[in-house]
């Protein structure tokens, strides 16, 4: 009479699973999406206040914008080599404090606004952090999503990893211009150094996972492995790079609001 209820204790078990990795990467979600909060705050943020309030025209826009984007390219591979040999926590956490300090920098360029150029460079040098930053965030919350969950849910880690990310941005978006509405750019910076610093405090506490000993593989290995995916997805991310530039630009000349 027992025999019957074997496949559906099994069936059960199974389906539990999902909701249990689910269940184990909310707090790695609630990192990932506090931390992205701030980029999604300067997307609209920044092209109004590169030209409008430091006068700068397109080109340079599109370089303020981008370069944040340049640096998580350059700075993905050390995150990566961070994550792996230190531990994905380690990684966070260096990403989060460099987040801070990008904010920082946004608002030392606020000091110098009489010298366009020289506020303009010092938020250049505040989006490289960010960008590196950014790398370090989400390279170690997927790792650590991964060590976790095991290699069996890598596509449910990287899935809802991303969506925190994504749903961060969205609605980092229409904060930050309310913000920006509220108090200026400065209030987008200072939002950017103290986000950071409150997420360090629930990161703090999580266990940390741990370090594989395995040998690695080689960059070419990996390079290799990954390449055409890799360059499709960078394809498909060229229109969206150029709406994130100049959408917010678009808004205002068309009198859009809130843009």
């Amino acid at each position: 009479m027992l025999m019957p209820l074997k496949p559906a204790i099994q069936e059960t078990t199974a389906a539990s699973q999902p909701r249990g990795a689910v269940a184990s990467l909310l707090p790695i979600m609630a990192v990932v999406a506090l931390s992205f909060l701030i980029i999604g705050f300067v997307l609209p943020v920044l092209p109004l206040y590169v030209h409008l309030e430091l006068g700068f025209g397109a080109f340079m826009v599109g370089l303020v914008t981008g370069s944040q984007f340049l640096a998580a390219v350059l700075s993905r591979v050390w995150a990566g080599h961070v994550a792996d040999r230190l531990g994905p926590k380690r990684a966070v956490l260096g990403g989060l404090l460099a987040a801070a300090a990008s904010g920082g920098l946004c608002l030392l360029s606020l000091a110098v606004t009489a010298r366009p150029w020289l506020s303009v460079s010092v938020l250049l040098a505040g989006r490289t952090i960010l960008g590196a930053a950014e790398s370090f965030i989400i390279t170690g919350a997927a790792a650590w999503g991964l060590a976790i969950s095991g290699p069996q849910q890598a596509g449910r880690v990287i899935a809802w990893v991303g969506m925190a990310m994504f749903a961060a941005m969205a609605l980092g978006a229409p904060l930050g211009m309310a913000l920006y509405a509220a108090g200026g750019f400065a209030a987008v910076a200072i939002a950017t150094v103290i986000i950071p610093l409150l997420t360090l405090l629930v990161v703090a506490p999580l266990p940390a996972a741990a370090v594989s000993k395995a040998v690695p593989s080689g960059l070419l290995q990996v390079v290799s492995a990954v390449w055409l995916p890799g360059f499709g997805a960078a394809l498909s991310s060229v229109g969206y790079g150029a709406v994130l530039a100049f959408g917010a630009l678009l808004a205002h000349e068309g009198g859009w609001s809130p843009v």
